[in-house]
């Protein structure tokens, strides 16, 4: 639609206000705009037909098989009920979608247009009337307003995070929303609205959006669920009606015509599934199955492929996650301690294959790690919140402890029995015990796979080397997810993954409100004042240097709090697949494209065809 032909040209709406005393002469009015970024301005211009990242011409078709683990009990996404299924937000499209190839820029998906004024103080969308959903329904305001509400007030507890600065939703038109935002510097909103899930209202006002459900949900996005076995797999399958099949931001993607997720009990079962032929494709996060696992013979014949796709991405954060909520893990001293006893190094050389780099930064691999002591910029944000920050921020560089050999693993386990006993712990008949309470210093590090106790058990053998118990105890999927939406646990491993460009997640992550909201981020159960302003700054940056600046000072203040025992990071994802795949040739910043992939005719074919023996 034109808008055009419904409105009055912006300058002319913009006379009559300020003759009628409505407005103020100052007032700029945003044009509507294709795309948008977080700062400067977007890659792709208004007439761009694809992403350079992806081949427009490639195949549509053929089928690719995926795996799983554990299980899945639902098909909404968005609430904190279940598991849902692997591959279900395929269903669903946002007003706005990103670019893999900029750290932050989004073009029109759902809406063909956006508006946002020079203050950013709202965000206005124009949607397209030619979107629909899969039922046949179009897109309209009603569901984005919708959409918004049952989020927010219903949705997990991310969304509550994600917009807690917005003030105002209203309809302007059928095909117009506009969001108005609480007074302050937020350059990030208008891109968070971008990407908000429509949801149709038609379907879900009527449903119990909190619970579990194994209904068909109805979306609008370029695959539809074509059957399922709960628990066992589910198949999608390309909606040939799919509306946006030909919009720029979608053109040479979403190729495959069908994608099945089938479900294993735990990653060695899978492997084994992988190499038997029973699924297509899989990214492999453990270190010796990358570097032993694939001695097989379809890999020496080049039907199976292994390959690393580099990524310039942050790499975030994964670490045995202390909770602070535990009065065991309240004292600093004592969580910097436990970090002695890891030893990173043995388990590089040993389990690991030395593929790994040490983590020290919750941005590593990107240009917004903090390093050295703070800069001068630094230091204008920190020096107001010394008081609540821990000295070594100011003062040193934070580095997790390191062990090259047998010597310098035991000068560690002595420093960390200095820190332990200065925290009023003692050793009583070579256990460690509160030195008033006589209590046993023993905790419990939660997994939900076995390949975690080959990295937990040699940690617990260090810690009992200081009189600590440390038990691993590895539970089933479904209530792993449920213990740790209830905060339900002393020690986890887990990731939180960080973007080229920091914004309003990290209140989800750190802030002192989500610290006590079941089913967020802030697993470590941080409550610090400093952080909440560190956070409210990063969110407020108005421009890339400030960005990169805020988000460094809040890297030393997280840092020093230890809330986590850092593990490791490689800057490529390792993919294994059957030789049936095509690709692009390019690798954009952020990193491997699945969407962007498609199944070669010929190699499918070649792959089909049987062996000299049979097989």
């Amino acid at each position: 639609m034109n808008r055009a032909k419904f409105c009055f040209p912006g300058w002319l709406a913009a006379s009559l206000l300020i003759i009628s005393g409505l407005l103020p002469a100052t007032v700029a009015f945003a044009d509507p705009m294709h795309g948008i970024a977080l700062h400067g301005q977007p890659k792709y211009g208004p007439d761009f037909s694809h992403f350079d990242y992806v081949n427009p011409n490639a195949p549509k078709g053929g089928e690719a098989r995926f795996s799983a683990i554990g299980s899945f009990d639902t098909f909404n996404p968005f609430n904190i009920k279940g598991e849902s299924a692997a591959g279900i937000s395929q269903l669903f499209e946002s007003l706005m979608t990103s670019s893999a190839d900029e750290p932050f820029s989004e073009y029109g998906l759902i809406a063909e247009s956006v508006e946002i004024p020079d203050d950013r103080s709202s965000v206005t969308f124009t949607i397209r009337p030619q979107a629909k959903f899969n039922d046949g329904s179009p897109v309209t305001a009603d569901d984005v307003l919708f959409s918004f509400e049952t989020l927010k007030s219903k949705g997990s507890p991310f969304f509550r995070f994600y917009y807690a600065n917005i003030a105002k939703a209203e309809k302007l038109g059928k095909w117009q929303v506009k969001f108005t935002f609480t007074p302050g510097k937020n350059r990030e909103l208008p891109l968070i609205m971008g990407q908000m899930p429509v949801l149709s209202k038609k379907y879900w006002e009527n449903r119990e959006f909190e619970a579990t459900t194994l209904d068909i949900p109805v979306g609008s996005g370029p695959y539809r669920i074509e059957r399922f076995e709960p628990g066992r797999f589910i198949v999608y399958v390309r909606d040939e009606n799919y509306w946006g099949k030909d919009l720029p931001v979608n053109r040479g993607q979403y190729n495959i015509g069908r994608l099945r997720y089938d479900y294993y009990r735990d990653v060695t079962v899978a492997l084994e599934a992988f190499k038997a032929g029973a699924y297509d494709l899989r990214v492999e996060n453990v270190a010796k199955q990358w570097a032993t696992g694939y001695d097989f013979p379809a890999l020496h014949e080049g039907r199976v492929k292994k390959e690393t796709f580099q990524n310039q991405l942050p790499s975030g954060m994964q670490g045995f996650v202390y909770n602070l909520r535990r009065p065991l893990f309240q004292n600093p001293k004592v969580r910097e301690a436990l970090a002695y006893a890891f030893d990173f190094e043995w388990s590089n050389r040993n389990l690991f294959f030395d593929q790994y780099k040490r983590t020290r930064s919750y941005f590593d691999n990107s240009d917004l790690a903090a390093h050295g002591l703070p800069s001068p910029e630094e230091l204008t944000l920190l020096e107001p919140l010394r008081t609540k920050l821990p000295s070594e921020v100011f003062t040193a560089e934070y580095q997790p402890p390191a062990a090259a050999d047998d010597a310098q693993l035991r000068a560690n386990l002595r420093k960390a029995l200095e820190l332990l006993q200065g925290a009023g712990w003692t050793f009583r008949d070579r256990t460690l015990v509160n030195a008033k309470t006589g209590e046993p210093f023993r905790f419990e590090l939660l997994i939900d796979q076995p390949t975690w106790e080959r990295i937990g058990l040699p940690f617990a053998r260090n810690l009992e080397r200081l009189g600590i118990e440390m038990r691993v105890r590895s539970v089933d999927s479904a209530q792993y997810e449920n213990r740790l939406r209830d905060f339900d646990f002393d020690m986890v491993v887990y990731v939180w993954g960080q973007s080229l460009s920091p914004g309003n997640e990290q209140r989800e992550f750190w802030s002192s409100a989500a610290a006590d909201q079941p089913g967020s981020r802030n697993l470590a159960g941080l409550k610090n004042p400093a952080v909440d302003t560190l956070v409210d700054q990063v969110i407020a940056a108005p421009d890339r240097a400030s960005l990169t600046i805020r988000v460094r000072a809040l890297d030393r203040a997280l840092q020093w709090n230890y809330l986590v025992i850092p593990h490791w990071h490689i800057p490529y994802t390792r993919l294994a697949f059957w030789n049936k795949f095509g690709y692009p040739a390019v690798t954009p910043l952020q990193g491997v494209q699945l969407n962007a992939w498609w199944i070669d005719p010929d190699k499918a074919a070649a792959l089909a065809k049987p062996k000299s023996d049979g097989s």
